[in-house]
């Protein structure tokens, strides 16, 4: 049986820090959400569904995995990141091996 994978939700400090990395402000977010519920996000009070999480992810140019992957990285480094990324890609060449 695989390892059960460590669960963690760092959500909130990945947005954070891209944000902070981009030099954006919560309120350049205002054309996809509101700085209140930016904030709620960032704190953690709030979860957002995918879709605005995409669209989050738009404003912060870059992908919305790239968010998740931070999310699940062990320390926020990109060495961590990239391992959170080969665990992904090598479970979908698994799934897609065993669709075959």
């Amino acid at each position: 049986m695989p390892a059960k994978p460590r669960v963690s939700n760092n959500l909130p400090q990945a947005m954070k820090a891209v944000r902070e990395i981009r030099g954006l402000t919560q309120e350049d977010f205002g054309l996809v959400s509101s700085r209140t519920y930016l904030s709620g996000l960032e704190r953690g009070l709030k979860s957002p569904t995918l879709g605005k999480l995409e669209q989050i992810a738009s404003v912060m140019q870059i992908h919305p995995l790239t968010l998740l992957a931070l999310t699940y990285a062990s320390t926020p480094s990109p060495e961590a990141t990239a391992e959170v990324l080969d665990r992904v890609r090598q479970d979908v060449v698994r799934l897609w091996s065993k669709a075959d």
